[in-house]
């Protein structure tokens, strides 16, 4: 497989330092940049491209809550991770709606932060314990938390099937095997569903799914 390319946005350089580390042992991952808040980020990502960006939310000039939204807006493909001190659920929702592609707590394991970027890579989203579906579930059923769909969504068969699958957690490349479509009609779905359904990214669907009942 190719290498996966990442960005480390964090101001304590230990943290950095000790996520390479901890990242090294995998041929797979590169650490091709690094910035200690979210302005230098931007700048670097002028002529830098990473597949997947590791943002500490905590930075000075711009945080991390800015810098995925300022992300999103001009890189929509490149993959954000959020990693956190707070585990706080309306936090996780609000990051989750400008678009972030996943979730850590600072104190997540090497082998689940590797397992992770694997995941936002492939599928676009990284659930883990933190935000997993039960606790989903809770927070997009409590009111008090409404995420923004677009009204009266209307999803043909083929679309919902594919919503299923990427629910599960599946890759393009699985979902086309099991429906008999190529990667490539795969994705052009998910786009449309994304555009459909008013959302940013992969986990924001997964939301609008986990909403809608349509996942166990």
């Amino acid at each position: 497989m190719s290498t996966i390319k990442i960005a480390i946005a964090d101001d304590y350089k230990i943290y950095r330092d000790g996520l390479k580390v901890g990242l090294s042992p995998d041929d797979n991952l590169e650490v091709i940049f690094e910035a200690d808040n979210g302005e230098d980020l931007m700048k670097g990502l002028e002529t830098i491209t990473p597949d997947v960006i590791i943002m500490d939310l905590k930075m000075p000039i711009m945080d991390g809550m800015e810098a995925t939204k300022e992300v999103r807006k001009k890189y929509p493909s490149i993959k954000v991770l959020v990693v956190t001190m707070y585990d706080d659920d309306k936090f996780i929702i609000h990051l989750m709606e400008n678009g972030a592609n996943g979730y850590l707590l600072k104190n997540t394991e090497p082998d689940e932060i590797r397992k992770s970027i694997y995941s936002v890579h492939e599928n676009g989203y990284y659930f883990n314990d933190v935000v997993n579906k039960a606790l989903l579930k809770k927070l997009v059923l409590k009111n008090n938390l409404k995420p923004s769909f677009n009204q009266n969504v209307e999803l043909t068969e083929r679309e919902m099937e594919v919503l299923k699958l990427i629910c599960e957690e599946k890759t393009a490349a699985e979902i086309a095997k099991e429906i008999f479509l190529s990667p490539r009609s795969v994705e052009g779905i998910r786009q449309r569903l994304i555009e459909k359904v008013g959302v940013r990214n992969t986990a924001g669907l997964v939301m609008f799914a986990v909403k809608n009942n349509m996942v166990d």
